[in-house]
């Protein structure tokens, strides 16, 4: 009992270590699914099966139509990023996205040495979320398929499968199409998130950057989420589409095989990571370096000006010298 009264210990010895900062990036994504994925399960299966929503002969698998459904997952997920967000971020920087961790590393804003550590335990967080989403919604999944007459892992349970993971719009018989709409979604949210976090920019005050992370993830979803189920996020998109296909969806979760367009599913981990890479460096291109710039033309010291030495006002020594 004692060694694990030590182990929660604030002053335990991993916690200052990058142990620590892996396990807030685990916990603050395992935050982001558990909401996330959540509020699609409540609108699939979970509100339709419960006798809470409409169940007349034509609407028995159906919650809401149409843009209601979407506007219950864009404002859901928001607030599960956002969430999410104030759970890690004074520890680790709230990542919960190997993209902002890759674009943060590339633009010497975070340590390559960690970045493995971070996106794996970003990975098992997104896994070990879906798992507790699945055991808490399966009787309703199970009674979905059922009234349905869906079978698991043919494309009737897509609708169940999209509890966990993303697919691209009928519209498409290719991936580009979705590609280019994850690559777009990903690049405003990091190149947003560069600007929340820019010091010389305008960062939001208050402790309001995760709402504000948040309503960015909203955005996004309301303006671009119908091509391709706007993943933004490899470890979202990778950790519940194992998840799925270890629960019997099968090529639909992997690797991705839904008719129109098949082996989707490096769609949502290449194009969000080159999309974080694009939006990253658009900020900067416009705005970071300038940002970066002034701060350092600001605090240079004027031609022949002596400033006093960090920490306090200058010696008597220092006021010879300038008087001569």
């Amino acid at each position: 009992m004692t060694a694990l009264a030590q182990g929660f210990s604030p002053t335990a010895r991993w916690r200052r270590t990058t142990t620590g900062e892996y396990g807030s990036e685990y916990l603050g994504t395992f935050v982001l699914i558990m909401f996330g994925d959540g509020v699609v399960a409540m609108l699939v299966a979970a509100l339709n099966q419960s006798g809470r929503a409409p169940a007349r002969p034509l609407e028995a698998t159906q919650a809401f139509a149409g843009a209601g459904d979407w506007l219950l997952i864009a404002w859901g997920w928001g607030m599960a990023v956002a969430l999410a967000v104030y759970v890690a971020g004074g520890i680790s920087g709230a990542h919960i996205n190997p993209a902002v961790t890759l674009a943060l590393a590339a633009w010497g804003k975070f340590e390559w040495r960690k970045v493995p550590g971070y996106m794996v335990a970003q990975l098992l967080g997104a896994f070990t979320a879906a798992a507790l989403v699945y055991l808490i919604y399966k009787n309703s999944i199970n009674s979905l398929e059922a009234v349905g007459n869906i079978d698991r892992g043919s494309e009737d349970s897509i609708p169940t499968y999209s509890i966990f993971a993303t697919f691209p719009s009928p519209v498409f018989n290719n991936p580009w199409g979705p590609l280019l709409t994850e690559v777009v979604g990903t690049a405003l949210l990091v190149g947003i998130v560069f600007a929340l976090i820019d010091r010389f920019n305008q960062p939001p005050g208050s402790n309001m950057a995760p709402f504000v992370v948040g309503l960015v993830v909203f955005g996004i979803g309301m303006s671009f989420g119908a091509n391709s189920g706007y993943a933004i996020n490899p470890a979202r998109d990778l950790g519940p589409r194992l998840w799925a296909w270890i629960q019997g969806w099968g090529d639909i979760a992997v690797p991705g095989d839904y008719g129109w367009v098949n082996s989707y599913m490096w769609v949502p981990i290449v194009g969000p990571l080159l999309g974080g890479l694009i939006g990253a460096t658009i900020y900067q291109f416009f705005i970071g370096s300038s940002t970066e710039a002034r701060a350092e033309a600001a605090e240079a010291p004027e031609l022949g000006e002596v400033r006093p030495e960090a920490g306090g006002s200058p010696g008597p020594e220092a006021g010879r010298r300038e008087g001569g």
